[in-house]
C-alpha cells in the first residue's frame, strides 16, 4: 500500500470545503513563502472543534505525500496519532515522542563545582513506537508521523540505520552463529527469559526475535547452513500467527556504525582528544585536561569493544563522518526530500522549535570548558531553526490563533470559523474575584458552577496559574465532594492520556466531572463533554492569561452546545477584552451561518479511544483477556483461582515454559490486587 485512503463517515461541512480546496490549490501552484524563496507555507486558522484535523486529513489525501505533524506536547500528540489512525486505517501512522518518562541531562554547575551525571528513565513503549516509526519511513511512503518537538533532535545516520539492516529471505545462506553474531552487531541483547523489542534468544537451531518496532515474535529455524522457514508467533500464546518469506530486522538503537565506520571514528575522537588535551596543559587547566581523558578513554574502549557506551550521541559526529558544525541527522532526514509538514497549534509549537537550540548550546559550552565532554559534542544538538526550515517540505501551519511567524510567511491564511455542528464559540461571563457583600469570591462562584455541570452529567474544566493550586483546588473541590483530579507537566506522558479519557468518562463511567489543570488544558484538548470552564484570576496579565491563551482556553467549551466560560477578574485587561471580542465576532459569524442555512447547533460526540489502547503489550492484553475468562468460571471464589493460577505456574517453571510462568504470575498479582 502507497496511497493514502481516507475513510470518515462525515463529508466536508461548515467552512471545511472551502478549506481544502485553497489549501490543496495552494500547494499545487508551489506559490513560495512570503519572505524568502522556498517551499510553499500556508495557515489554517481554523476554531476550536472547526475539524482542523479533519481538514488536513483531506489534504493528505489530495497531496498523497508522507506526512510529518508536529504537536507542541505529548498529549496533543497522542491525541492526533489517535484521530489519524482512524482516517487512515489502512496507512501507517506513527507516533514519535521523546522516550524518556524522566530525563536529567548531563550538567555542570560552576558556581557550586557540582557535575549532575545524565539520568534518565526510558519508556520502552515509546521507544518501540520510534522504532517502528523510522522503519516505516524507510520501508513505505504511506506514512503519517505525529511527533514532538524531540523530532528535531539528533536520531543516527538513516543511511547507516538502514544499512545495517538484516534480511533474511527462506533459503538464505546463513549459519546459526552467523546468524548470532549479527544481530549482536546491531545491539540486539541475548536472553534466556521473556523477549522484548532489541532481544533474542536461541533453542537448538532455532533462533528467536522480538524485533525493535514490532509486536510479534520472529521464530528462524537454520538447516543446513541456510534459512528453512521464517514464523511470525505470538510471543505469549506462541501460536503461529503466519509463515513469512522475507524479513526486515532493523538495528536495536538508532544510532549505529559499521566496523570500518566505528574505526574511522575512533581515531578521530582520539586526534580531537589530544588536540583539546594540548590546549588545556598550554592553558594551565590540568584537572580539566585529566578528566576529559579519563571520560573519553573510556567512552572509546567501550565503542571498540561492544560498540556503543553511554552519551554515545556526544560522539554522533564522528560516528556518522559530519563535518565541523554540520547539523545532526533527525527524524526529518529518514522522510527523504518530498513530504508535507503540519505544525499542529503553530503559535505554540514554532516559538518552541525555534528555541530548543539555545538552551541546549548553553549547558554544552560548559560541560566542553570544564573538561566534561569534547567540543564535538556541540554538534550533538538540536537543530537551529533556520536548519529545521530548510528541511521540511511544504508546510501548514494550523492554529485558532496564528502567531507572528504565520502571518509574516504564509502565502495565505485560510479561515475555517463556521463548524460542521453548527456549534458556536462559548458565552463569555466575566465576575469578580473579591468576595463583594453576598458574593463570596470566586472560589465559591466556581464550586456553585462545577456543581451545576455535574448535575447536567457534563465535565467542568478549572484553569490556574500554578501548579500547586491546581493540586490544593483539586483536594478541596474533593472534600466538597466533587470528583476532581489534577493535570500538569509533572504527570508522565500515558498517565495525561489515561487521565484524560477517564475525565471523558465521567464519574458514572469509572472516571470524574472535574479538571484542573494550568497550562496543559488550552491548545489541542478534545473534550467534547466539557460544557463549563472556570478562569481564574483572569486578568493576571501575562503569558497565561495572554489573549492568545484566553482564546484557546475559551475554545476548550466550544465542542460543546451549552458551552460557556467565567473569566474570574477585577479589572478588564486589555488580553481579555481582545479575547472577549474577537470571540464575539466569530459567535456573530457562526450565528449568522446557522440562521442563513436554518442549522441547529448539536454537542459534538467522538467515541472515547485513546493511544493507550494501542500501546497496551502483548502481554497485558494476554494477563487482562485471561483473567476476565477465569472469573466468568471460577465467579467470586478468589481463593481457588489462585490456587489454581500458582499450580499451573509452577508446573510451567518445570518444563521451562517462561513466558506461561511470567503470564500466571502477573494474573497471580492481579487477583491479590483486586
Amino acid at each position: 500500500m502507497n496511497t493514502f485512503t481516507l475513510h470518515s463517515p462525515f463529508k466536508p461541512a461548515g467552512d471545511q470545503p472551502q478549506a481544502i480546496k485553497k489549501l490543496v490549490e495552494g500547494f499545487k501552484k508551489g506559490s513560495p513563502r512570503k519572505k524568502e524563496r522556498g517551499k510553499p507555507c500556508q495557515t489554517l486558522l481554523g476554531v476550536t472543534g472547526s475539524g482542523k484535523t479533519f481538514t488536513m486529513a483531506n489534504v493528505i489525501a489530495a497531496l498523497q505525500k508522507p506526512t510529518l505533524v508536529i504537536a507542541h506536547n505529548k498529549t496533543l500528540a497522542a491525541q492526533l496519532a489517535q484521530e489519524y489512525r482512524q482516517f487512515f486505517p489502512e496507512n501507517a501512522v506513527h507516533y514519535f515522542v521523546s522516550y524518556y518518562d524522566y530525563y536529567q541531562p548531563e550538567a555542570y554547575l560552576p558556581v557550586t563545582d557540582t557535575y549532575i551525571e545524565k539520568d534518565a528513565s526510558i519508556n520502552e513503549e515509546i521507544d518501540r513506537l520510534r522504532h517502528a516509526s523510522t522503519q516505516a519511513l524507510l520501508t513505505r511512503k504511506d506514512v503519517i508521523i505525529v511527533a514532538s518537538v524531540s523530532c528535531i533532535y539528533g536520531l543516527g545516520s538513516p543511511e547507516e540505520y538502514e544499512r545495517e539492516n538484516l534480511k533474511l529471505s527462506v533459503g538464505t545462506k546463513l549459519s546459526r552463529s552467523e546468524l548470532l553474531q549479527h544481530l549482536v552487531r546491531i545491539h540486539f541483547e541475548r536472553t534466556s527469559a521473556d523477549l522484548k523489542p532489541g532481544s533474542f534468544r536461541a533453542r537448538g537451531d532455532t533462533v528467536e526475535i522480538m524485533p525493535t518496532g514490532g509486536t510479534h515474535t520472529l521464530s528462524i529455524r537454520i538447516k543446513g547452513g541456510a534459512v528453512a522457514g521464517i514464523s511470525a508467533i505470538d510471543p505469549v500464546s506462541r501460536r503461529i500467527l503466519r509463515e513469512e518469506k522475507n524479513v526486515f530486522i532493523f538495528p536495536a538503537k538508532h544510532f549505529i556504525t559499521s566496523k570500518a565506520a566505528r574505526e574511522a571514528a575512533i581515531k578521530s575522537i582520539q586526534l580531537e582528544l589530544a588536540e583539546r588535551f594540548k590546549e588545556f596543559e598550554k592553558a594551565g587547566k590540568l584537572l580539566e585536561a585529566e578528566r576529559l581523558k579519563r571520560r573519553t578513554t573510556y567512552d572509546v574502549a567501550m565503542i571498540r569493544e561492544v560498540g556503543y557506551c553511554s552519551g554515545i550521541e556526544n560522539y554522533s559526529r564522528h560516528l556518522s563522518g559530519r563535518a565541523t558544525g554540520t547539523p545532526p541527522d533527525t527524524l526529518l532526514s529518514y522522510f527523504g526530500k518530498d513530504f508535507l509538514a503540519i505544525i499542529d497549534e503553530s503559535h505554540v509549537s514554532i516559538p518552541q522549535i525555534a528555541g530548543m537550540y539555545a538552551g541546549d548550546k548553553s549547558r554544552k559550552e560548559t560541560l566542553i570548558e570544564h573538561g566534561f565532554r569534547l567540543p564535538s559534542a556541540r554538534d550533538n544538538r538540536p537543530l537551529t531553526f533556520a536548519e529545521f526550515e530548510e528541511r521540511i517540505g511544504p508546510l501548514v501551519c494550523t492554529s485558532a490563533t496564528p502567531g507572528g511567524y504565520e502571518r509574516e510567511h504564509s502565502t495565505q491564511i485560510v479561515e475555517q470559523v463556521i463548524r460542521p455542528t453548527g456549534l458556536i464559540d462559548p458565552e463569555l461571563t466575566v465576575r469578580p474575584i473579591r468576595e463583594e457583600g453576598s458574593y463570596q469570591g470566586q472560589i465559591q462562584d466556581l464550586i456553585a458552577e462545577v456543581e451545576k455541570t455535574v448535575q447536567k452529567g457534563d465535565r467542568a474544566l478549572v484553569t490556574t496559574l500554578t501548579k500547586k493550586m491546581a493540586e490544593s483546588l483539586s483536594e478541596y473541590l474533593k472534600e466538597r465532594g466533587i470528583s476532581a483530579r489534577y493535570l500538569h507537566s509533572d504527570v508522565k506522558t500515558l498517565e495525561r492520556i489515561q487521565l484524560l479519557t477517564e475525565f471523558r468518562r465521567g464519574s458514572e463511567g469509572g472516571g470524574f466531572d472535574c479538571l484542573v489543570g494550568v497550562n496543559l488544558l488550552r491548545e489541542g484538548l478534545d473534550l467534547p463533554e466539557v460544557s463549563f470552564i472556570g478562569i481564574l484570576d483572569a486578568d493576571k496579565e501575562g503569558f497565561l492569561r495572554s489573549q492568545t491563551s484566553l482564546i484557546q482556553t475559551i475554545g476548550r467549551a466550544a465542542r460543546n452546545v451549552t458551552g460557556r466560560v467565567i473569566l474570574y477578574a477585577d479589572t478588564l485587561t486589555g488580553s481579555m477584552e481582545r479575547a472577549i471580542n474577537e470571540t464575539n465576532r466569530r459567535r456573530a459569524l457562526q450565528r449568522a451561518y446557522n440562521k442563513e442555512h436554518d442549522i441547529t447547533p448539536v454537542t459534538i460526540t467522538k467515541g472515547i479511544k485513546d493511544i493507550t489502547e494501542n500501546l497496551e503489550s502483548l502481554h497485558e492484553k494476554t494477563v487482562r483477556e485471561e483473567l476476565a475468562l477465569d472469573r466468568k468460571v471460577f465467579g467470586k471464589d478468589k481463593k481457588n483461582l489462585i490456587r489454581e493460577k500458582v499450580r499451573a505456574m509452577n508446573a510451567a517453571v518445570k518444563e521451562l515454559d517462561f513466558e506461561t510462568a511470567a503470564i500466571l504470575r502477573d494474573e497471580i498479582r492481579a487477583l491479590g490486587v483486586n
